[in-house]
């Protein structure tokens, strides 16, 4: 049976929106690695260890993304700090994501081909040949106050377009407080010269494809790395 353009349109963001990281304009484009070692944020900015690993992969991220990350810091108001998440993730990990989050929307949507699967996953987690996670180019963050209180951002990090119906796109419809806080996380992070993956607010990188298609770069700078 072929698949139901109902189906598709159920699925927040899947017959139109944003350039997805999946789409042929983000997968063609270069890398031209420069060879920048991976560093430990923990002790440079807060970090949260709601996804930690025994090895602290999540806490490492490019030493060039630190450092604008850092800068972005210095630019938001006071009482306003980034909270770093999850930074470096291990090939492994996600493709595991990817596989696992493809698997729900399987699930949720039986008559989507396996190529719409593709896209739709994409929205919420990079397949691995383009994933900037694993080239330590992707941090995913919030902000908190200066007793460690996260604002209220909309949605919790990670929440799915499923989860949050939408909410979780940066540009959505949320709460007045939501979206100044946003705001104010944007403002801090694109004038350090970070891009946000449009689908998620918590999302944000720096020389990776996205960033390179996105700033019209002629390459991206990291590729995927080791820890």
């Amino acid at each position: 049976m072929p698949d139901s353009p109902r189906d598709r349109s159920a699925v927040p963001g899947l017959a139109e929106g944003p350039v997805l990281i999946s789409d042929p304009r983000v997968t063609s484009i270069r890398v031209s690695e420069c060879g920048e070692k991976l560093s430990d944020v923990r002790g440079r900015l807060r970090v949260d260890g709601r996804l930690a690993d025994p090895a602290g992969a999540y806490a490492h991220l490019r030493e060039g993304l630190l450092a604008r990350l850092e800068e972005a810091q210095e630019r938001l108001p006071a009482g306003c700090n980034l909270v770093v998440v999850e930074g470096y993730r291990p090939p492994a990990l996600q493709t595991k994501y990817f596989e696992d989050y493809k698997d729900e929307l399987r699930a949720a949507f039986p008559r989507m081909s396996g190529a719409e699967l593709h896209v739709a996953a994409s929205r919420y987690v990079s397949p691995i040949e383009v994933a900037p996670h694993t080239a330590g180019a992707a941090v995913d963050l919030t902000l908190c106050d200066d007793d460690g209180v996260e604002f209220d951002m909309g949605t919790a990090v990670n929440a799915t377009p499923e989860q949050s119906g939408g909410a979780c796109y940066t540009d959505a419809p949320v709460g007045a407080e939501a979206r100044r806080n946003r705001d104010v996380l944007r403002a801090a992070l694109e004038a350090a010269g970070l891009v946000n993956y449009p689908t998620e607010w918590w999302h944000w990188s720096y020389g990776d494809r996205y960033w390179a298609m996105t700033r019209r770069a002629p390459a991206a700078i990291y590729g995927p790395v080791e820890l």
